[in-house]
């Protein structure tokens, strides 16, 4: 369970990551929406995980901003680091979070069964 001191300091590397990326960096092969979903940090404060949530029109495009995001890793630590006030600045390390897809697969999933279910009601003959 992370301390209260982790959970600040993750709040402040996500506010950082997000500022950074939106306003800050101006690659072209950044396209579509990049989000921020979550950060954990280790418990030596050395080092983050920071999980992107990126909604790009295929999965090429996705790549493409993955790509440039993780290549700018050391201009956004040096954004996080003069904004953190910390002996050290974690060395942020990004993942894809597919999370979100696999909550959109699975909702799909359930409207599936539900039209399915509805259609088979609809068909049988009342009792």
């Amino acid at each position: 369970m992370p301390t209260r001191r982790q959970e600040k300091v993750a709040r402040v590397i996500r506010e950082v990551v997000s500022d950074a990326i939106a306003n800050h960096l101006s690659d072209p092969r950044i396209t579509g929406f990049v989000s921020v979903t979550r950060v954990a940090v280790m418990a030596d404060m050395r080092s983050a995980d920071v999980y992107l949530s990126i909604f790009a029109s295929n999965e090429s495009a996705k790549d493409k901003t993955f790509a440039a995001v993780t290549h700018a890793r050391t201009r956004i630590q040096s954004f996080l680091a003069e904004t953190l006030e910390s002996k050290f600045c974690p060395v942020l390390r990004f993942h894809v979070d597919e999370q979100f897809r696999k909550t959109l697969d699975v909702m799909r999933l359930i409207d599936e069964v539900a039209g399915e279910r509805q259609r088979q009601e609809e068909t049988e003959p009342p009792e």
